[in-house]
């Protein structure tokens, strides 16, 4: 990522100034936006999802665009370009290219202890030794941290209060540090990967390493630059945020506070009503709401580096050098550099929206795979 870039150098990607219709262009793009379409046509009869929208972008052009099915089922709000969605996720990217952005102005500096600047925030390891946590090990997941939803139930995190990011509704971000803080680490840091709340920790870091909060600064030096004028800690728009569900033969709609399954003992507990509340964190990891089109802005500015290094032994027909994630709200997305081709696919519907057949099937259309 180029944090610096985006503040200070680049425009706002425009990827609105392509007129693709929703059938596409003249031959490859066509059949792209035809294979895209029947999938997206077969996912909302089959009532896999409620609505999504789906942006395809190469060499920074959209080349295929479409919102479909309902923001809101039950009052009958169709689901439009610029629906507002809980990010969930792909809040972490913004939140790093923010950290990334203090780092390259000598604010903030990957390898001192986080304790210069959160000197109460002090895990031991299980053992009740001290333990080190740096910046970097916060950015790469390698802090010893963890999230409840990988803990059996009842286990450490859930027993301590300690949110993930997307309920618990006006827990402060103090009190959020408190708890976790109680918790021994799961490994000594800088040892082990582990997907975690190390973004919400990092949130609070780069607050006072850039001496502000940590909505102002996302919006400072990530957002505001690139004209994300949707995305943002807080919802802008309350008409245009789309309601949240859970998959199941007909998908239901999320309740407040819930729980949900996402796999075998994975119970991740959601509160819709989080973002709407100006007490609640805001959550680095989760907690920001944005559309479809601002995240893919997003990307194409970034749209760099290398994650996926073997194709092959992967099993999947993206380019080496991809690299993806998705979100617990219904999200996934992914950038394939080599091909110049960017895919953000938001919907409402958790958890097939982020790793159900549907993102597949997706992915195949996009690729050509019968």
């Amino acid at each position: 990522m180029l944090p610096a870039t985006i503040a200070e150098n680049r425009r706002p990607v425009n990827i609105k100034s392509s007129e693709v219709s929703p059938a596409g262009t003249a031959g490859v793009d066509a059949s792209l936006s035809a294979r895209v379409d029947a999938v997206i046509d077969r996912t909302l009869a089959e009532q896999r999802l409620i609505g999504v929208v789906v942006l395809v972008a190469r060499d920074g052009t959209v080349i295929h665009r479409r919102a479909s099915g309902y923001a809101d089922r039950e009052a009958q709000q169709s689901m439009r370009e610029d629906t507002i969605f809980r990010l969930s996720s792909l809040t972490k990217p913004l939140v790093t290219a923010a950290a990334l952005a203090l780092v390259e102005r000598g604010r903030l500096n990957l390898d001192e202890p986080v304790t210069r600047w959160l000197p109460d925030f002090r895990p031991t390891l299980a053992d009740g030794s001290a333990a080190v946590i740096t910046a970097r090990q916060l950015l790469t997941h390698t802090a010893g941290l963890s999230y409840s939803f990988f803990q059996a139930s009842a286990g450490p995190y859930q027993r301590a209060g300690v949110s993930d990011g997307l309920a618990e509704p006006g827990l402060s971000l103090e009190e959020e540090l408190r708890r976790l803080a109680t918790v021994p680490l799961s490994n000594v840091p800088g040892t082990e990967w582990g997907y975690s709340l190390a973004l919400d920790v990092l949130g609070a870091v780069i607050a006072r390493a850039g001496g502000e909060p940590l909505p102002n600064l996302v919006e400072s030096l990530v957002t505001g630059p690139l004209g994300m004028k949707d995305t943002a800690f807080a919802v802008r728009d309350l008409g245009r945020l789309a309601a949240a569900y859970v998959d199941g033969t007909r998908p239901r709609r999320m309740a407040d506070p819930d729980i949900v399954e996402l796999g075998p003992g994975a119970l991740t507990r959601y509160a819709p009503s989080r973002i709407l509340d100006p007490n609640s964190f805001p959550s680095g990891g989760a907690g920001m709401a944005g559309t479809a089109t601002d995240f893919l802005s997003f990307l194409e500015t970034i749209r760099q580096g290398a994650v996926l290094m073997d194709p092959a032994l992967a099993g999947v027909p993206q380019s080496a050098g991809t690299w993806k994630w998705g979100g617990v709200y219904g999200h996934h997305w992914y950038v394939d550099p080599p091909r110049r081709l960017t895919v953000a696919a938001l919907s409402n519907t958790t958890a097939e929206g982020m790793m159900g057949s549907f993102v597949t099937e997706l992915r195949d259309a996009v690729y050509g795979i019968a």
